[in-house]
């Protein structure tokens, strides 16, 4: 029988994407990269796709992810970024021989090493994240409003604002809790 795991979130940025394989960080933790096999299924949704994945590896990219998420973490709140994570993320960028390639429709893709290694699918993530990080991109890094999620993200609103990592998971939840909060209130004064 095979194992279900939990569906993967979207996301636009590649490296909070990544970070977004722990979710719930601050409540019940859901690991969405609990296998090798896993890893390679999010990489390969994410244009990265692999031939293999070791249990070292795996680990090497849950580090890799943690140290993201730090990093992400300490810049969204302005305080010094935690050199731990920096050297992870750096190591990961500096190992990669990954390669941009254009494609006919005018798009980035990568081109991983001739053994398509997990390294080198890591690298394109951590350069993301070092891009991320510095700012280098259009938006904000922000933490969710969740009290249980506090993932980072790149708020790319107009307004800057945003408060979910997703409207259709943390968003939604706050939702549904204020409104069945407010239900309670009511039912509570009519009664």
């Amino acid at each position: 029988m095979r194992a279900v795991f939990p569906d993967f979130r979207a996301g636009n940025v590649l490296a909070t994407s990544f970070t977004g394989t722990l979710t719930e960080r601050h409540g019940a933790a859901v690991e969405r990269i609990p296998t090798p096999q896993r890893l390679m299924d999010w990489l390969e949704a994410h244009g990265l796709a692999v031939d293999n994945c070791t249990p070292a590896q795996l680990d090497d990219a849950r580090e890799l992810r943690e140290s993201i998420h730090a990093a992400a973490t300490a810049a969204a709140l302005g305080e010094g970024l935690p050199a731990a994570a920096v050297r992870v993320i750096n190591d990961c960028s500096a190992r990669g021989r990954a390669a941009a390639a254009l494609t006919p429709a005018g798009e980035r893709c990568w081109t991983l090493g001739s053994t398509s290694c997990v390294e080198d699918a890591l690298g394109v993530i951590a350069a993301d994240a070092i891009d991320v990080i510095a700012g280098e991109r259009d938006g904000r890094l922000a933490l969710c409003a969740s009290e249980t999620c506090r993932a980072a993200f790149l708020d790319t609103s107009q307004s800057r604002t945003r408060r979910w990592c997703d409207m259709n998971t943390c968003g939604n939840r706050q939702k549904k809790a204020r409104l069945k909060a407010n239900q309670g209130a009511s039912s509570a004064s009519a009664g």
